[in-house]
């Protein structure tokens, strides 16, 4: 089942007995997990029927004592295991997997990869359970993720504003459902979330941000590298190295891939690129003219040391704060 199948299902109160929530995005875990914990049980019913395991302290033995016992009060009781992946003895759960009791609603969620399906835990959650796997989405998914999320706030965003989001906070679901949680707080019904609420709200400039940053870069625009370097130095905490690090990374990898595709049918390029169509390699394109093979390899190089000092790899950068680093960095993109 899909995310949203799982979610309208729960949501109307069909709640099966077993759920596997596994995969690398925990946002869709931790939204199944919350809904079936609001759905499955009444506040006054939560008292005696909800226990909640964590994987790295759970003793299977226990787990299984409270799987199997009957619920008080209560047509059901909920038992969650969180952070699954990191319980030693999970496999020891598959008998219980394998003759669910029907009073029991068990949700494992196993974050941040999948969970070995081949094993007989998974197979035993596979025949009778309920299964997601959650995926990471590709950078060319958030932005339509964005919009949808707005959407199910009855809130519309313009292209600008979600593009200022989608490339501000990435791919971190949570995050960007946070911040949308917080415009949808002072908009009302309705509006339409522009540049100027994101800026305002969410504390991300129009002006200087990580897209503008990879325009300026990819044009070699020099005075408006160093005006958004200034700007993220003198607000780093909203701008940190790392994070600008990665974006840049991301950028110029695809860039650097980019170059091996010219010539090909648009549609080979889009699907080797991961993109839906020529507006999202705009940018890059501009790159390809203003760089070289060999100075896209210098940049990657770059990149790779800068990530290391931001890290604390090395002695020779010790003396400089992180806003220094930054534009180092930016002067020598701009002269590789």
């Amino acid at each position: 089942m899909s995310y949203e199948e799982i979610l309208r299902a729960v949501e109307k109160g069909d709640i099966a007995p077993l759920y596997l929530l596994h995969g690398e995005e925990p946002y869709f875990i931790d939204q199944i997990e919350a809904a079936i914990a609001a759905s499955a049980l009444t506040e006054a019913e939560r008292g005696f029927n909800e226990a909640i395991f964590y994987g790295k302290d759970a003793d299977a033995k226990a787990m299984l004592d409270a799987l199997r016992r009957y619920p008080m009060m209560s047509e059901r009781q909920l038992v969650i295991l969180r952070e699954a992946q990191d319980m030693r003895t999970i496999a020891q759960l598959d008998t219980y997997a394998s003759n669910p009791m029907p009073s029991t609603v068990f949700v494992v969620c196993y974050k941040h990869k999948k969970l070995d399906m081949r094993t007989a835990f998974g197979k035993q959650m596979q025949a009778k359970g309920v299964v997601l796997e959650s995926k990471k989405l590709y950078d060319e998914q958030v932005p339509g993720w964005v919009s949808g999320y707005c959407k199910s706030k009855k809130r519309t965003i313009d292209a600008q504003a979600v593009q200022l989001v989608s490339d501000y906070l990435g791919a971190d679901l949570a995050r960007i459902a946070n911040e949308i949680d917080k415009l949808a707080l002072v908009l009302p019904v309705g509006a339409t979330i522009n540049a100027e609420h994101v800026q305002e709200y969410i504390g991300i400039s129009k002006d200087f941000n990580v897209f503008e940053l990879r325009k300026a870069l990819a044009g070699r625009h020099e005075e408006k590298v160093f005006q958004i370097a200034r700007y993220f130095a003198s607000n780093i905490r909203k701008n940190p190295l790392v994070l600008t690090i990665n974006n840049l990374f991301d950028f110029f990898s695809k860039v650097y891939m980019l170059s091996y595709l010219a010539g090909k049918p648009s549609e080979e390029v889009f699907r080797k690129m991961g993109v839906r169509s020529d507006w999202f390699l705009k940018d890059h394109k501009v790159a390809l003219q203003h760089f070289n093979l060999e100075q896209l390899e210098a940049v990657i190089h770059i990149l790779h040391r800068y990530d290391l000092k931001s890290k604390g790899v090395g002695a020779d950068h010790l003396a400089k704060d992180e806003g220094a680093l930054m534009t180092e960095l930016f002067y020598h993109i701009m002269h590789a």
